[in-house]
């Protein structure tokens, strides 16, 4: 019998690692998607990143879409930055809550914010005072967390020391990432028992791409390990400029159709989320890989063909 997690609280990420990979979309498209994802009953949202413009024009309009935001009172958001200079920039902009990325290899670090991971780590001490002084929250992600597409698989001793220094520096929570939609059942119990042991009273969420199919797996693991907090994207939108290869990220309406069916409480309703998944996909233009989204949703009995005799 499964073991699992009464409920569990979801983070929509379409928003921002969703639309990095795509064509720049407008404003007043955003604001649509974020209208469908807030009737799903999501209760967390990362709405934007504050980082280059020329590294990911997909997400140049973020203040605008922070002027935005007071439309949805009811949802927490967060923006996710990669240095200090996005953070001043989001705390400007009115956005406290914020998620601070950090290679947990040399090479994924320095294709996605030219510097080593020691020295992205040590960032974390003054993100963390601005996002305190703003009165917000600070989320560190720890990207590559199992493998990384530069320097193959990331050593389970060097994800737990950058967990470790990003608590110690200031950070109120971690999330592991799957950068690369690399990572297995087997490796995701593994490293989060590894990290748990060395931040003990430490929330630790978890984000996966599907990449090589594995992605709803490891979510099952992972609930099963009692993590709660699980980040997804609305129709399976997404991946990492940076990182070759990290297309598809697990898609929302799968997540929640898995955990539903397994008797876990994700607060979101799964009609809502298909029709945010056929939203996303009208704001891109082109199919979304969701197969959940494919097939129609859930199953939906047609009745025996009635017999002439």
């Amino acid at each position: 019998m499964l073991s699992l997690p009464r409920s569990v609280d979801l983070r929509e990420v379409g928003l921002r690692d969703g639309l990095q990979l795509e064509a720049p979309i407008p404003l007043a498209a955003k604001l649509t998607l974020l209208d469908a994802i807030a009737a799903t009953g999501v209760r967390r949202v990362e709405v934007t990143s504050f980082v280059s413009p020329r590294a990911v024009p997909a997400l140049a309009d973020a203040e605008q879409v922070v002027g935005e935001l007071h439309r949805w009172p009811e949802l927490y958001f967060s923006a996710l930055v990669a240095g200090r200079g996005g953070a001043r920039r989001a705390v400007a902009a009115g956005m406290a809550n914020l998620e601070y990325v950090v290679s947990a290899s040399d090479g994924h670090s320095l294709a996605n914010a030219r510097r080593t991971t020691d020295e992205a780590v040590e960032a974390v001490a003054d993100i963390a005072e601005l996002t305190h002084g703003a009165g917000g929250r600070l989320e560190a992600i720890i990207a590559v967390a199992w493998d990384c597409p530069f320097d193959g698989r990331t050593p389970v001793e060097r994800t737990v020391e950058v967990a470790r220094r990003a608590v110690e520096l200031g950070a109120d929570e971690l999330c592991l990432g799957d950068t690369i939609g690399t990572t297995v059942p087997g490796r995701v119990v593994e490293l989060l028992d590894a990290v748990r042991a060395a931040v003990p009273g430490v929330e630790v969420g978890v984000h996966f791409h599907d990449t090589r199919g594995a992605g709803l797996a490891c979510v099952l693991a992972a609930a099963q390990a009692g993590v709660t907090k699980i980040d997804a994207s609305v129709g399976g939108l997404g991946g990492c400029p940076f990182a070759p290869g990290a297309s598809g990220n697990i898609a929302t309406e799968e997540v929640v159709y898995l955990l539903e069916e397994s008797g876990v409480d994700t607060g979101l309703d799964l009609t809502a989320a298909l029709d945010a998944a056929r939203a996303a996909e009208r704001a891109v233009g082109h199919d979304l890989p969701s197969t959940l989204h494919r097939a129609g949703g859930p199953n939906r009995p047609r009745g025996r063909a009635s017999v002439t005799r």
